[in-house]
């Protein structure tokens, strides 16, 4: 079930928002993400907002004053074209679609950015993630990187969403 929800780039603002966005992740939900039992982030909030919108750029799902999911991209140094990709979604938010409307709208922006590349590590019985990836970005290889799976999805650009202006 696709329930749409507000999206937005990230702004400096909303380090409180992602506080409480954290408090309201499970252990499994925190252990997925980050592949670690976290207690807190592993980066300060300060950190997870400030960005350039191109080297690093993050997009929000809202919900009345909450955010309740983030995808986000750091491209490579070495190769400006490839971009490391993260999502993170709410617990009561998972299954509806809020992954795929952050990821489908960070494509496209990185896209429109010159990012051709997107890897990501994936937990290998993360199958809801998974599936994502292999729906959302057609032609995704996945390879066994010790105990997770390392991604690497080519961004196709016929499939690029238009970007507000």
């Amino acid at each position: 079930m696709d329930i749409p929800v507000a999206t937005r780039p990230v702004r400096p603002d909303d380090a409180p928002l992602f506080c409480r966005l954290w408090d309201r992740l499970s252990p499994e939900t925190v252990h997925r993400r980050f592949h670690a039992p976290l207690r807190r982030p592993p980066v300060g909030a300060r950190r997870l907002v400030e960005v350039d919108h191109d080297a690093r750029e993050a997009v929000v799902a809202v919900v009345g004053t909450e955010v309740v999911g983030v995808a986000r991209y750091d491209r490579t140094p070495a190769d400006p074209s490839t971009a490391e990709v993260a999502v993170v979604v709410e617990d009561a938010w998972q299954g509806m679609g809020v992954a795929r409307q952050l990821v489908r709208e960070l494509t496209a922006l990185a896209g429109s950015r010159g990012v051709r590349t997107f890897t990501a590590t994936v937990q290998p019985d993360n199958d809801p993630v998974i599936g994502l990836i292999r729906r959302l970005l057609p032609g995704s290889r996945f390879t066994v990187d010790a105990d997770v799976l390392a991604v690497e999805s080519p961004l196709r650009t016929d499939s690029f969403l238009p970007i507000p202006a």
